[in-house]
Formats: C-alpha cells, structure tokens, sequence
C-alpha cells in the first residue's frame, strides 16, 4: 500500500528496491539559519513545497573554497549526498518555508559541525 500524505508526516517508513525511505514534513521559520552540519550515512532529498529556502554548502574543486549559496522555490527538489556538510536558511523575514524530507535511513542523523568544510567530516 503507498504511503499516503499523512502517514509522511508521521515518519512512517517506504521500503524500496534500495533500501528504505523515510518521508517526514519541515516547517523552517522564517528569518532562521540551522547550524552547519552533515546528515552521516544518510541520503537526503528535499522537496520545496513553499518558501524559497536556501541550501548552503562549499564547493572545493576551485583554488579556494567557495560558499554557493542554492536558492529555491515551490517545486524544487535538492539531493544531498551522504556526510556532505551544508545547512539551511530561510532568509524571508515573514514568510516559513515548507518542505518535504525523504532520508534514506530512518533515524534523523544530524552531525553538527563549526564549519562547512570537510575537516570534522569522519566518513564511515
């Protein structure tokens, strides 16, 4: 049986050929920033259903470091691989952003980091 809307919110899990994936509902206040962070083993995939949040992580491929800064909107859909350090922000002063968060494992891995480079990253 598919997994209804409602059943998303709560958690509950859909088994895949790859494994399991686990929807649940974010609401992300306005005027708010997480800390930066990475989500361990975990695949993450974001669906944008209001708001225009942004996703910040830092490209390293250049001489230096660079900050990009993914701005998104209604309908948008961002990946974030496995122990990728990045973080979010809603940066409109009034309006929350809403999304929708499928994680490949079902526990909610949040590895907390002072910066968006890879030097705290342990890669398991």
């Amino acid at each position: 049986m598919p997994v209804q809307p409602s059943d998303a919110a709560g958690g509950d899990f859909v088994r895949t050929r790859s494994g399991v994936l686990v929807p649940a509902g974010a609401h992300v206040a306005a005027s708010t920033t997480s800390g930066n962070h990475h989500h361990g083993a975990s695949e993450t995939a974001i669906y944008v259903v209001s708001g225009h949040p942004a996703f910040v992580f830092l490209d390293v491929e250049g001489d230096e470091p660079v900050e990009v800064r993914v701005q998104t909107s209604p309908g948008d859909y961002i990946f974030v691989p496995p122990f990728v350090p990045h973080r979010e922000e809603n940066p409109d002063p009034e309006t929350e952003a809403v999304v929708v968060i499928a994680r490949t494992t079902q526990e909610a891995i949040v590895v907390n980091l002072d910066g968006l480079d890879w030097t705290e990253v342990e890669v398991r």
